[in-house]
């Protein structure tokens, strides 16, 4: 159980005050866990989207759409938009340098860029969610915190983690290979079989490998900062495809 305690601890503001052993092992193998954890936030996002649906009924969808957003980035800590933030001053300031974009991630502070990222990415996200709520299928917006986390399992299996001695390279030297790919075969599959539809997921996975292929083309591996802006993306991605397709 530990390492799913870790999982929740590390991607959630979710208050689990027990005590784990952060072991090389244990993280390893929480990020197995990771679909698990987008699981349980879709579905709290999914049960409260159904509750204003019952108290508001068909009006003040606006709204509905804000109270959701703001809940999906409460149940994080805004976790992933540091990342966003960050890997978005990057892209920018570095121009191209590879130290220097690594030396703007590790900088806490946000510049111009990531605030405008973090604002657009907001902006995509609730918009779709609007459309979603106007179409009567909230159910579905628990994919999009479930995959976008499938997705980190195979980008930490196959790309090299750049910053030393840091918790991701603890993750991705210690990922059971079997495991996380039966564990992606699985949630892709379910996301088919239940209802996102073999495109939507067809086109989510291109991206995701495209997203990659940009990132280890620039930095030469991936970082948390990296890690946590694919997420947000892939999120947004999936609530804009559901929507139109």
């Amino acid at each position: 159980m530990q390492p799913l305690i870790i999982a929740f601890q590390l991607l959630t503001r979710i208050p689990i005050p027990i005590a784990v052993e952060r072991s090389s092992r244990n993280q390893g193998y929480s990020i197995l866990f990771y679909p698990l954890v987008g699981a349980v936030i879709g579905g709290i996002l999914v049960l409260f989207a159904e509750l204003f649906a019952l108290l508001f009924l068909d009006h003040f969808l606006e709204l509905q759409a804000a109270l959701i957003l703001i809940l999906w980035v409460g149940l994080t800590g805004g976790l992933h938009l540091d990342g966003l933030a960050d890997s978005a001053d990057s892209w920018v300031g570095g121009m191209g340098d590879r130290e220097r974009m690594l030396e703007i991630m590790k900088d806490p502070s946000s510049g111009p860029m990531g605030v405008t990222a973090i604002v657009l990415l907001l902006l995509l996200k609730w918009s779709a969610l609007l459309a979603l709520f106007k179409s009567g299928d909230q159910s579905l917006l628990i994919w999009a915190p479930l995959l976008a986390r499938t997705l980190l399992i195979g980008l930490f299996q196959t790309t090299l983690y750049l910053r030393e001695r840091g918790m991701g390279e603890r993750i991705s030297e210690n990922i059971p290979n079997i495991g996380g790919v039966a564990v992606q075969v699985v949630m892709f599959g379910a996301a088919i079989y239940f209802g996102v539809g073999w495109l939507q997921v067809l086109l989510l996975f291109i991206a995701a490998l495209i997203f990659r292929w940009l990132v280890v083309k620039q930095l030469g591996g991936i970082t948390g900062d990296v890690a946590g802006a694919m997420v947000e993306k892939m999120e947004a991605l999936l609530l804009i495809l559901i929507v139109l397709l």
